[in-house]
């Protein structure tokens, strides 16, 4: 399976979960979704996609790589703003912080690959920030680097996914402030099996397990809202 980066945690543990009830091994490969949509694009044997977004499964339904029947939004993903736990700065000041003189890089994915790129860059838009503090972004290839350039030092602040946030290895080592939900379009994110898929009969069953409570309760445990319609 390809898997949008800000997976990494909750995908771990629903496979986990999926393999104990079927004995199905699950191999998952995580990265930025536009890169991932490539790699598809020019034939990665994957059989599921995970993204970021719903723009790229449907892309992939466009060019024919992907089955539209499959497609299904899993989840919706919250955008933070985070920094290592001993900043300085006063986080209840939300966007300002990045102002401050000790933030002299600020991390995010990129934008022409990733979803949580494009919802950073709308966010520091929104609050009229952009122009001012584009010269201090650093770009990760993915959400997940982009969090590694904060805990590294590189950068003083990041925009990551909520569920980098709280992830059980993340949590004692940063803090951050949730951006407000009208502050960038909604991260809705979309599942897909592929075309080409080597295994469709596991791959449809994942799907399935994909929409049960269990896995909901696991998405909603790393941060991402879930609308079971």
């Amino acid at each position: 399976m390809a898997a949008a980066a800000d997976l990494s945690s909750a995908l771990k543990e629903i496979s986990g979960a999926f393999e104990k009830k079927t004995g199905v091994a699950v191999k998952l490969s995580f990265g930025a979704s536009g890169a991932l949509t490539q790699q598809i694009q020019n034939g990665a044997p994957f059989d599921v996609f995970f993204s970021a977004d719903m723009d790229y499964p449907k892309h992939l339904i466009d060019l024919g790589d992907a089955d539209s029947a499959s497609l299904y939004q899993y989840a919706v993903g919250k955008l933070v703003l985070w920094v290592p736990a001993d900043s300085p700065v006063k986080l209840d000041e939300g966007m300002k912080i990045l102002l401050d003189p000790s933030v002299k890089k600020i991390a995010i994915a990129n934008p022409q690959h990733a979803p949580y790129g494009r919802a950073a860059v709308a966010a520091l838009k929104h609050y009229g920030m952009y122009d001012q503090l584009a010269p201090r972004l650093v770009l990760g290839e993915n959400v997940s680097q982009a969090a590694q350039f904060v805990e590294s030092g590189n950068a003083q602040a990041g925009f990551v996914a909520l569920a980098h946030a709280i992830a059980p290895g993340m949590q004692a080592k940063g803090k951050f402030w949730e951006v407000p939900a009208d502050a960038y379009a909604p991260l809705a994110q979309g599942v897909v099996v592929l075309s080409k898929a080597a295994h469709k009969k596991e791959a449809m069953e994942f799907l399935e397990f994909i929409k049960s409570n269990q896995a909901a309760s696991i998405f909603k445990k790393y941060g991402f809202s879930v609308d079971h319609k």
